[in-house]
């Protein structure tokens, strides 16, 4: 864990390059001591159909949601949220400044009880 959850309106497709994205987050948040790095889930899903605002169909959204195993202290994940947050929005800068784009970010525990999880991912890992 953990996973990014991007979810853009399908307006912003030509304005912001999102794989991109998922990759300077992906990044962000390697970087990120308390994220195991074979855990990391950086993924962006399309809306193709939203309502915004007062309706102009020019605005536009991004949706970052960030789904953990509980435990942390919460200033451990404050600064995480933070630090996303900021690599998120200054990618974003540029885009911004000529479009109407919304961006949000949540952070959230998952109760490990109720979450398995199996994987290879550490066993292909190189290094």
């Amino acid at each position: 864990m953990p996973h990014f959850q991007i979810d853009y309106s399908g307006n912003l497709e030509t304005v912001v390059d999102m794989a991109a994205f998922c990759e300077t987050i992906r990044a962000c948040a390697a970087r990120i001591e308390t994220f195991p790095l074979a855990g990391i889930r950086v993924r962006a899903v399309r809306v193709d159909h939203c309502a915004l605002a007062d309706g102009n169909p020019a605005h536009g959204f991004i949706d970052i949601s960030i789904r953990l195993r509980a435990g942390r202290p919460r200033d451990v994940k404050a600064e995480a949220t933070q630090r996303i947050f900021d690599a998120a929005q200054g990618f974003l800068a540029d885009a911004m400044q000529t479009h109407s784009i919304a961006l949000s970010l949540e952070m959230r525990d998952i109760d490990p009880d109720l979450s398995p999880k199996t994987g290879t991912i550490r066993d292909h890992m190189k290094g």
